[in-house]
């Protein structure tokens, strides 16, 4: 048997998370069995709680996508030379609230030593959803513009620094609050960045690329945005949507003429749905364009508080506030 979060009743708000006693995963195949030192706290597992999230069919009902720990065992013959003892952090279908994960070795990545395990929590589900949408959806390639809404949510904290990094023309972002644009200019090196909340941020995105708008924009706000997403964006240019904090409800009036003047692209796209070996691709990108950069600093990790897991329903409240801007992070003593 095994500690993990369980959630009373199978659905609920904070108040139902809970500590339970649950079986213990036994890995099988190319599976590592990982003794979770911490996790990392992603929007999905709110909407998860409560019962409104689309689980994937082969994920344990616990919750929790992203981790870090040591591996205790091995199923079989691993995929990527793993031994007991190894320090690891990997993305999994879920069950990461928990002391025990059953993981593809495929999906588990050596943890460099640079890094504690607390911020290697909080890499796998962010990092790999930010190289997603640049790489195989935005395909964003040096030279070109890209802006990032809820720009300091943890995808775009990564998002941000790795467009830096391809060499974009000009990275640009919103937030509702001025701290949240600072800091993204600050810390994460946007171009710029706007506030969403006092000024016309499609305007203000026209304005700062001389009326051409930019070719990739990354969303996950929905319908909100919708209108603003077209008009920004330029010729050719397309939308990577990756939620709908906003609401999916468009309003009346919305001129999709954009489709066809700039013969935009509208993408929706999802991590967690993917299959292995779809996300096994991501994880070898991840591996290949942001771990070089986590082990010599050239990436920033930004950890917003460290819960220990007996505190899970204070770690929710968190998130619910909207006022992070970095991972949350549990640990496990």
């Amino acid at each position: 048997m095994m500690r993990a979060v369980g959630i009373e009743g199978g659905a609920g708000n904070v108040s139902a998370l809970h500590i339970e006693s649950i079986p213990r995963p036994v890995p099988t195949g190319t599976q590592a069995l990982v003794r979770i030192k911490a996790f990392g706290l992603n929007r999905m597992d709110l909407l998860q709680r409560m019962g409104m999230y689309p689980v994937p069919p082969q994920a344990p009902s616990t919750l929790g996508v992203e981790f870090s720990g040591v591996v205790e065992a091995l199923g079989g013959e691993s995929e990527e030379n793993f031994k007991v003892g190894d320090e690891v952090f990997g993305l999994a279908y879920g069950g990461a609230y928990a002391e025990y994960i059953a993981v593809s070795t495929h999906m588990l990545v050596h943890k460099p030593a640079e890094l504690t395990h607390e911020q290697a929590a909080g890499i796998p589900e962010v990092w790999i959803t930010a190289l997603q949408a640049i790489y195989l959806v935005g395909e964003l390639a040096p030279g070109k513009s890209i802006l990032w809404h809820a720009g300091a949510s943890g995808v775009s904290i990564a998002g941000i620094q790795l467009s830096v990094a391809l060499g974009a023309a000009a990275v640009y972002a919103t937030a509702r609050a001025d701290s949240k644009c600072e800091f993204a200019e600050r810390e994460l090196g946007a171009t710029k960045a706007f506030n969403a909340k006092t000024s016309d941020w499609a305007k203000e995105v026209l304005a700062a690329t001389g009326g051409k708008g930019v070719d990739v924009v990354v969303d996950f706000i929905g319908a909100e945005y919708f209108q603003g997403n077209l008009d920004v964006l330029a010729r050719d240019g397309r939308v990577v949507h990756l939620g709908a904090m906003g609401g999916v409800k468009l309003p009346a009036g919305v001129d999709i003429s954009a489709f066809v003047r700039k013969r935009a692209r509208f993408e929706g796209s999802s991590l967690r749905s993917r299959d292995e070996a779809y996300q096994g691709k991501l994880r070898d990108q991840m591996v290949e364009h942001a771990l070089p950069g986590f082990r010599d600093g050239k990436f920033k990790l930004f950890v917003e508080k460290v819960f220990p897991w007996e505190q899970i329903q204070d770690a929710h409240r968190l998130m619910e506030s909207n006022k992070t801007m970095g991972k949350i992070i549990c640990t496990i003593g």
